[in-house]
């Protein structure tokens, strides 16, 4: 109890407040310190030499073409839930937001701006914030399910274990369907509200007939663009395996990309790619060079979100009530009771 009362009283909210950041940072820095220790600094310095402006150029479009299609799948959900944004708006927002999360530690910031952004716009900001955790959300389902079928089909290093995790997957979400569940059906406290929310937003919003198809296409066509532009980077430092075994290689470092355990991205997405390549047989270090390269690209491609953040600075500098990006309304459900009615 002494050692209790010895704790300064504001160290838990300190805790909670930069804990996770904190836990983020310390893992990218450890798996870094890891491949610095193992492979050198020359494959990250082999990745910086290998950029070409032909590699830039086609990271800057095959990034347009996944940006697009990320906002479709953002304003699908958006719309389906209540809080509606444009098109041109969603795009222009993702682009703010790739650029954070390509920056910023944790990898998730930036989805947080988007979210806490278009939720005050739309007088929402809870609802924006459903909406951007369950884009994300859905695309990251949607790429660990074409992960599995790209390991279950092509030749690939962890394939004899993918059996066991799918089924840990399938318990795991099965679980939590049943906590959802029932939490929903007793009591009122903020689990029990949470839980009756998320089960609203999947039976009348998500899992609509006329949005979950949207959903799975452009999430779909997310997941090729980021494997094009990670098979370019490869083919690009050099690495000649084998298409098939290649992709199926890059698409486990991005299921592993996913997890917000990193520096703008930096630490999993380079220690995945070690491990894949090198058991592969292609060596830990052109694994490293790839995915340094694939940084590299990506950062240059989603520039253009840079451009926008100082642009909205520069507009709040002239004029303060200056909300940013106009939004255009749709013709979205102001709740889901008025869809439902």
């Amino acid at each position: 109890m002494g050692f209790l009362h010895s704790v300064p009283a504001g160290i838990g909210p300190a805790v909670r407040r930069f804990g996770p950041s904190l836990l983020r940072l310390a893992v990218a820095v450890a798996v870094l310190w890891f491949l610095g220790r193992q492979v050198g600094s020359a494959p990250f310095k082999d990745g910086l030499r290998a950029v070409t402006w032909q590699a830039v150029v086609a990271a800057v479009t095959l990034t347009v073409l996944t940006t697009v299609c990320s906002a479709w799948r953002w304003r699908v959900v958006a719309r389906a839930l209540g809080v509606g944004i444009g098109l041109r708006g969603a795009v222009y927002a993702y682009y703010r937001s790739l650029f954070l999360n390509s920056v910023l530690v944790g990898g998730v910031l930036g989805d947080v701006h988007r979210g806490v952004t278009h939720g005050r716009r739309a007088g929402n900001v809870a609802g924006g914030l459903r909406a951007v955790a369950w884009e994300r959300l859905c695309g990251q389902v949607i790429q660990a399910l074409v992960t599995a079928v790209v390991l279950l089909t092509l030749p690939s290093p962890v394939r004899p274990a993918l059996p066991y995790v799918l089924a840990g997957v399938a318990g795991i979400a099965a679980c939590a369907a049943l906590v959802v569940r029932g939490a929903a059906r007793r009591g009122r406290s903020r689990l029990t509200r949470a839980a009756r929310a998320v089960s609203a937003d999947l039976r009348h919003g998500l899992l609509a007939p006329d949005v979950w198809p949207q959903l799975a296409l452009a999430s779909v066509l997310v997941v090729a663009g980021h494997t094009a532009t990670f098979v370019i980077a490869a083919r690009v430092a050099g690495s000649t395996a084998p298409l098939g075994e290649l992709v199926a290689l890059l698409m486990v470092v991005q299921t592993a990309m996913v997890i917000p355990l990193s520096i703008g991205g930096w630490g999993l997405r380079e220690g995945a790619a070690a491990w894949a390549f090198g058991a592969a047989g292609l060596g830990a270090a052109t694994g490293v060079t790839v995915a340094t390269l694939y940084a590299v690209l990506m950062l240059a491609a989603v520039a253009p979100g840079a451009g926008l953040l100082l642009r909205d600075a520069v507009r709040r500098r002239r004029d303060p009530g200056q909300p940013g990006e106009p939004r255009r309304p749709d013709p979205a459900p102001l709740t889901m009771e008025a869809a439902r009615d």
